[in-house]
């Protein structure tokens, strides 16, 4: 089918692994794009209350891509001692496990995809995290006839299929310029077929003056306490383990010490969470280390922490907690790879610590503690930062601006 109309239709597809950053800078795009030019559909794979809201703001149609958990059958095969030790075995059930995942997930999700996408009529489709994932958005893309658009938001690593899927797109979008130069050095991607664009904040919405007590007072915490709080899914690459580690580390050294754990936890890692809440009582951690979960109001959550920290062990973009946490004005810990050392400069707009090492994130914590000059000078530094760099108008902007260029391009 072919769309003649002026509004151009898109299909957003997001396949993420659960609700946090990459859905969030979504959901800020399709209320801030222009409705006079662009009418937008939104696809997701899970759902959920915080997925449903998005039926407010924009089209929005769930397509399950997860018939059966793979990740969790992985995770259990991965787990059985006999079977890792023969190897010939271990590739087979990996490989099984593969194509169940093809034939129980990605095919029913690329057959409704490619029906909800021709009855839309749809422009464009626009994937909201990487090709691997999104094979299924940018094949619908290729037999429709349509160009397509591929968010980046990770670290991309070289493989057979990575380099595949990665061929798919017409154009992508990187989140920072790490990650341009990582899919640039590791999958041969023209920088010509790549825009650096950062994700977007509704900065003006944020209330930098919010009162932080009513969050200490939800979870108990004392007004004279000294909060420092990791920001993140519950996934093993967000660094909780790292953080418990440094946590043992300053008992003692920093009085009526907090170290909150905040962040809702994927179906696909509820065991990762029971291991961390084993460890805190293992470690004697109970009266230091609280577990918030999902929390929606995030303004609160900032302005009642004295420190905030992104701690990922694996290079991360420029993760949303980095974006809010500078446009907030709040001291920010986070490690010295991927996007946090691209926007953070340690000592004029954050700290920032040697990745996987929990001396160097306690050492930067004590530091904060010790100089309550440097943590205000710093976090007024990162909000001028982020008022500069990271608008929701910009990201709007500069991503329309894109799609006009690519129906320019196929014509």
């Amino acid at each position: 089918m072919t769309n003649n109309s002026k509004i151009k239709k898109i299909i957003f597809v997001e396949n993420g692994i659960g609700y946090g950053g990459a859905i969030i800078c979504l959901r800020h795009l399709v209320r801030n794009i222009d409705r006079s030019r662009f009418l937008p559909m939104v696809v997701t794979g899970r759902t959920g209350p915080q997925y449903q809201e998005i039926a407010h703001e924009s089209l929005w149609k769930h397509i399950p891509d997860r018939h059966i958990d793979i990740v969790s059958l992985k995770t259990k095969a991965a787990s059985i001692q006999w079977l890792k030790n023969l190897t010939p075995l271990s590739f087979f059930v990996n490989q099984l496990l593969a194509r169940a995942d093809d034939i129980f997930n990605f095919v029913p999700f690329f057959v409704q995809l490619l029906w909800s996408a021709w009855r839309f009529d749809a422009d464009l489709i626009h994937a909201n995290n990487e090709p691997v994932c999104n094979r299924a958005a940018l094949l619908v893309a290729k037999i429709l006839r349509i160009p397509s658009i591929c968010h980046v938001r990770g670290d991309p690593v070289d493989s057979r299929i990575g380099r595949w899927t990665y061929a798919l797109p017409d154009h992508f979008v990187s989140v920072s310029n790490w990650v341009a130069e990582a899919m640039q050095k590791n999958l041969d991607v023209p920088q010509q077929k790549i825009s650096v664009v950062y994700d977007g904040i509704a900065l003006e919405n944020l209330d930098i003056n919010i009162n932080g007590n009513a969050f200490r007072q939800q979870y108990n915490i004392p007004q004279n306490a000294f909060v420092v709080g990791l920001v993140g899914l519950l996934i093993p690459w967000k660094g909780q383990e790292i953080f418990l580690t440094a946590a043992s580390k300053l008992i003692g050294k920093i009085p009526n010490l907090k170290m909150l754990i905040i962040g809702g936890t994927p179906n696909d890692y509820v065991n990762y969470e029971t291991d961390l809440k084993k460890r805190v009582i293992e470690e004697s951690l109970t009266e230091i280390v609280i577990f918030t979960g999902h929390i929606s109001n995030m303004e609160t959550v900032y302005n009642g922490l004295d420190i905030v920290v992104s701690a990922s062990t694996s290079p991360e973009p420029l993760g949303t907690v980095v974006i809010e946490s500078m446009a907030m004005g709040r001291p920010l810990i986070g490690p010295s790879h991927g996007g946090a050392a691209e926007m953070i400069s340690t000592g004029e707009s954050g700290l920032l610590f040697s990745p996987g090492n929990a001396d160097s994130l306690a050492e930067a914590i004590l530091t904060f503690y010790e100089s309550p000059e440097m943590r205000k000078k710093l976090g007024t530094t990162a909000r001028v930062i982020a008022l500069q760099n990271f608008s929701v108008e910009t990201h709007t902007n500069k991503i329309q601006a894109l799609y006009e260029n690519l129906w320019t391009d196929k014509r």
